[in-house]
């Protein structure tokens, strides 16, 4: 049964409640231009084909803003394929779908909000590091601000957070724990006021995440604490906290966040070939996988696996579930991106603290990478 103009427009409206989506109709080239020159402000365009050979579709697909063609199967296929494949061979943004469900249609029209979301994000750096270029190419590739916060002033709010309600939070993670090997109290409890420095500092500044160069000012000494239980617990209440002033894996956190809900896992990989796997490790990774609101996992409060101190996590994540792996560059716009399942918590002295072992082609992936993208 085909669907009428008023019944398409119902259906979109009950699936995207919280678009604003306005309605044009367009018969012809002209039509697309002045739908255009009408529209300039909006986010994204949804061009719905119900028949063919009407050519609007190539002026708005040629705005350059995010672009979804619809087919109204067997309607509209013939306009899909072609403009679909102009706009695909002039590299810009546009989707295609072609599907008898119209569940998908509502699916693809959401990552039009996931880019709005990710276009409004800011993410704090703490770094002495000179990061101008890679915060001038991620505005650009993706949106995102970077905002450069000094340590001195992540380590003052260090000093000035509660300890009162800094020892509740290393209570509550010492009790929620499967159990503390070797860090004290005293110093997760020193953890929870880095925690507390940082969310001081994503709530001051309106930001989603935060990046610490921590390796390169803890062993220089210029650093308070270890921010792994923090960025534990900003990962488990759908805020990102990333690793090492890492700006790209801070960045497919951001997309993971806006696209599923869940938190992701900074990594890095070990390939194992003898098994077909990449075991993804790190001292920091959330027990709440399946986002704030999910179960958590079992995790373990351990210290940072390189120099024994600190403290930090070893998260034995669920098994038997696909895992996606992805990873970006702001410099090149481009994007890795593989798919395994999670078969191991590997319990290991070496390297960090969790290792989530991934069965996947490792072989292929490994003559794959290139610098930079792993």
């Amino acid at each position: 049964m085909r669907l009428g103009k008023k019944e398409l427009i119902n259906l979109l409206e009950r699936g995207l409640p919280d678009f604003n989506i306005t309605f044009k109709t367009a018969m012809s080239s002209r039509d697309g231009e002045e739908i255009v020159k009408e529209s300039s402000d909006v986010d994204g365009y949804v061009v719905y084909m119900l028949g063919i050979w009407v050519g609007a579709g190539y002026a708005i697909v040629g705005t350059g803003k995010p672009t979804i063609l619809v087919d109204d199967l067997y309607c509209g296929s013939g306009e899909l394929i072609s403009t679909y494949t102009w706009a695909r061979s002039r590299n810009l943004p546009v989707l295609a779908v072609a599907s008898s469900k119209f569940e998908d249609v509502v699916k693809t029209l959401s990552l039009i909000k996931v880019l709005t979301l990710i276009k409004g994000s800011k993410v704090i750096i703490v770094t002495d590091r000179d990061v101008k270029k890679a915060s001038e190419a991620i505005k650009s590739s993706l949106g995102v601000e970077v905002l450069k916060v000094s340590p001195e002033r992540l380590n003052q709010y260090y000093r000035e957070a509660d300890v009162g309600e800094a020892e509740k939070w290393a209570d509550k993670w010492i009790r929620e724990a499967l159990r503390v090997v070797e860090p004290s109290r005293d110093e997760i409890v020193k953890a929870a006021k880095m925690y507390l420095a940082m969310k001081r500092l994503l709530d001051e500044n309106e930001a989603i995440a935060i990046t610490i160069d921590c390796l390169t000012l803890v062993y220089s000494n210029r650093l308070e604490a270890y921010p792994c239980l923090g960025f534990f617990q900003l990962n488990n209440e759908g805020l990102i906290g990333a690793c090492e002033a890492d700006l790209s894996s801070t960045l497919a956190m951001l997309i993971i966040k806006h696209l599923t809900g869940e938190p992701g896992l900074i990594s890095d990989p070990v390939f194992d070939l003898s098994k077909g796997w990449i075991v993804y490790a790190h001292c920091v990774a959330p027990s709440r996988v399946y986002g704030p609101n999910g179960p958590s996992n079992p995790y373990i409060i351990r210290s940072h696996a390189e120099d024994g101190s600190g403290a930090s996590v070893q998260s034995l994540m669920p098994l038997e579930e696909y895992v996606t792996t992805i990873q970006v560059d702001p410099f090149e716009k481009a994007m890795t991106i593989h798919v395994g399942k999670a078969v191991a918590n590997i319990d290991d002295e070496k390297a960090c603290r969790t290792k989530l072992a991934v069965e996947v082609k490792a072989d292929r992936i490994l003559e794959k990478l290139e610098m930079g993208m792993a």
